[in-house]
């Protein structure tokens, strides 16, 4: 079957929902693209240790990034325009994160772990094997927080691509009571963004070795997550 990229990085029929709902995705998925463009184009980003980052992307590679779901706004706007494909789910809170994305430049897989996961992954491997990054927010889209999910550790294997875990600190912003505590950035903060060493895993893995990528994934964004607290204790000292 041909791929139809207009699928991905266009906004999707609204199907099942009223026009009260409608209204309400099209005024919230404006109002969250708005918010990302504003204070992502005030934040000054840092990185570190790209060149390992470039290294895994030889002969073709393509990066599958995986960060946690709290550091999803300052991530968007900085890996913007660059058509990454981005899981989200089939249901009111992700079609709204869809058509943000979508605005953004990215492409939108509709699906998650809870609600049409699996389509979403086919969907997924099949976009890479044509030339398109992927991204992940792997605790996602309810959590628990911090607790890595398999999906990126099984398109790494049917794809070959690398695994490749950041985190974005910022010097300073506001932390929401949801679920994930969401990271809003300060305006005209310092941002760090930093890569973690990239994953690969084989396409005969098996389920342990699929386990232990999920675990060995988990544990080095758990330690990207510390460094960048690191950084912060020092910027704001």
């Amino acid at each position: 079957m041909a791929l139809n990229p207009d699928k991905v990085f266009g906004d999707a029929a609204f199907g099942e929902y009223g026009l009260l709902d409608r209204l309400k995705i099209r005024i919230i998925s404006r109002v969250f693209n708005t918010l990302i463009r504003v204070i992502g184009c005030t934040l000054r980003f840092e990185v570190e240790n790209e060149e390992g980052v470039e290294e895994a992307l030889v002969d073709g590679r393509l990066p599958i990034y995986c960060f946690w779901h709290d550091r999803i706004v300052a991530s968007t706007y900085y890996f913007r325009n660059r058509d990454i494909i981005v899981m989200t789910s089939q249901s009111f809170d992700g079609e709204c994160i869809a058509r943000t994305i979508v605005g953004l430049g990215y492409g939108a897989a509709r699906g998650s772990s809870s609600r049409g996961g699996v389509g979403a992954l086919i969907e997924m491997i099949r976009f890479m094997k044509d030339g398109y990054p992927c991204a992940f927010t792997i605790d996602g889209p309810r959590g628990p927080r911090y607790e890595a999910k398999p999906g990126p550790c099984i398109l790494a294997k049917k794809t070959g691509n690398p695994l490749i875990p950041f985190s974005i600190e910022t010097e300073s912003f506001w932390s929401l009571k949801s679920w994930d505590r969401l990271q809003i950035p300060k305006p005209f903060s310092k941002a760090r963004l930093i890569f973690g060493a990239p994953i690969f895993l084989k396409s005969d893995a098996t389920d342990d070795e699929i386990e232990e990528a999920r675990m060995e994934l988990q544990s080095d964004l758990l330690d990207l997550v510390r460094a960048g607290e690191d950084w912060r204790a020092v910027a704001n000292d």
